[in-house]
């Protein structure tokens, strides 16, 4: 879809992606799906909001992956 947003998961990314990298990658997504590299200002709050979701369901989905091969986090990490 959008060849600028990167692998966030092992083993194309050796350690955990971080907050900035979630972000970019959902504003990719955004900036893609809605054809805005940047919104009006009526759109800013709807696009801004878009990207705060986006962001929280990507790091969930990073967090809750199995990736086969790739090294578990330890239990105290995944309390967290």
């Amino acid at each position: 879809m959008c060849r600028s947003i990167k692998t966030l998961r092992p083993p194309a990314q050796p350690e955990e992606a971080t907050e900035d990298e979630i972000r970019a990658a959902a504003l990719q997504y955004v900036r893609k799906v809605s054809g805005f590299r940047a919104p009006a200002a009526h759109n800013r709050e709807v696009f801004d909001r878009a990207v705060d979701e986006i962001a929280r369901a990507t790091a969930a989905l990073l967090d809750n992956l199995e990736v086969r091969g790739a090294h578990s986090k330890p239990a105290e990490a995944q309390a967290s």
